[in-house]
Order: structure tokens, then C-alpha cells, then sequence
């Protein structure tokens, strides 16, 4: 089997949705054998596409501040793996970005995710994350995505992904409204991710890989 370094430079040339993304292949993945923390989001936008840089952006900035951490700490590997749905740019539609596209997720994340053995929290950010996580078969009574996020404990030991589970809304400003809508969000859920990410940051100096 392959180690992860050897996954992640197959993941770096892969080239299986190139004739449906619209700026090319650009896979934007970050990952290590000791990352603590395992954050599946939805897919790179434009500004990370350009950069290659996962999450530098705004969306970025909202979710570092929402986990109480710096951008030396979510970009140390070691800390953190950002493993998205969808590794590429989709492109953009009438409403904002395309969907991840479907190859990706069922491609790589078997491969990819066992190699992270140290996981303690895993992070299920936007609708296709927790779609393809927290199934209805495995929770047939899932509501909407404010409904899941609310019931959060609910999820908090789903037997598909490593440690603690935790759906979280995306992080984009445009959802500054739902954000306003859900008090609760800030109030209780908020802490409590902190909480779990203190506790994942203070033991990755601890693995040697």
C-alpha cells in the first residue's frame, strides 16, 4: 500500500476531472501522518485555485477564528489535514461556485483517510460533507443543514470518520445572515469547537511519525 507522501504526489498529477473543470486541475490537499485534525469542506474556490493555498480566503479566516486558532497553527500539517469533497476548482455557476465534482471524494478519501491514524476531531464543513458522512441510512432522521449543525452531539461519535465528529455550516460571509438567524451557533457551538481543537493542538507535538 502506499504511504501517504506517495498518495499525496498521486493526488498532486491527478488528472480525472480535467475535461469538466473549466480553469484546469489544480488539487489542493494538506495533509500529514500526525495531523490531529481532519477537515473535510467542499472544494476550493477561485482565490485558493490561483494561490494553492487551502482556505486563504475569507471563508478561511471565518472558519481559523471559529476554531480559536492562528494561521501558523492550521497550516502546520501536523495539526491539521484539509482533506476537501472536491480537490479542484469546480468553476462557477449562476449562484456562486460549482458543486465539488463527484469523482473525487469516492477516488481518494478511502485511500487518504485511513493514513491519518492520530485524528482525534474531524470537521464536516457545508452540505456535501455531511451528506456523504452522516447518511441518511446511518441517521435516517437528519434534518436540514441548521437541524444538523443544531444536533451536533448527535454525530459527535460517527463510526465512518476518526474522533470527534462536528458538522459545521461553511464559513463564507455570505452566511453572515444564517450566522445572525442562529445565536446558538456563537453561543454554545462555537465554545465547544474550541474546546476540541485546544485539545487536538496541545497533543501533535507529542506524534512522532
Amino acid at each position: 500500500m502506499p504511504s501517504l507522501p506517495q498518495l499525496l504526489r498521486e493526488v498532486a498529477h491527478c488528472r480525472t476531472c480535467e475535461a469538466h473543470l473549466p480553469h484546469g486541475p489544480r488539487p489542493v490537499v494538506q495533509a500529514h501522518p500526525s495531523s490531529r485534525i481532519l477537515i473535510i469542506g467542499q472544494a476550493p474556490g477561485r482565490r485558493v485555485h490561483e494561490s494553492g493555498i487551502p482556505w486563504n480566503d475569507p471563508s478561511g479566516d471565518n472558519l481559523r477564528r471559529w476554531m480559536g486558532i492562528d494561521r501558523d497553527t492550521f497550516y502546520d500539517p501536523k495539526t491539521c489535514a484539509l482533506v476537501p469533497m472536491g480537490f479542484c476548482y469546480p468553476g462557477t455557476g449562476k449562484s456562486g461556485d460549482l458543486p465539488p465534482r463527484k469523482e473525487c471524494a469516492p477516488q481518494w478519501h478511502p485511500q487518504l483517510l485511513p493514513k491519518l491514524k492520530h485524528v482525534g476531531l474531524t470537521l464536516l464543513i457545508g452540505q456535501y460533507a455531511q451528506t456523504q458522512y452522516l447518511t441518511k441510512t446511518a441517521y435516517p432522521n437528519r434534518g436540514n443543514l441548521t437541524d444538523t449543525v443544531k444536533n451536533w452531539r448527535t454525530y459527535a461519535t460517527a463510526t465512518d470518520l476518526p474522533g470527534t465528529t462536528i458538522p459545521l455550516p461553511h464559513p463564507s460571509p455570505r452566511n453572515i445572515r444564517w450566522q445572525k438567524a442562529n445565536p446558538w451557533f456563537e453561543k454554545e457551538l462555537v465554545p465547544a469547537l474550541q474546546h476540541h481543537v485546544l485539545a487536538q493542538t496541545r497533543c501533535h507535538l507529542s506524534i512522532d511519525p
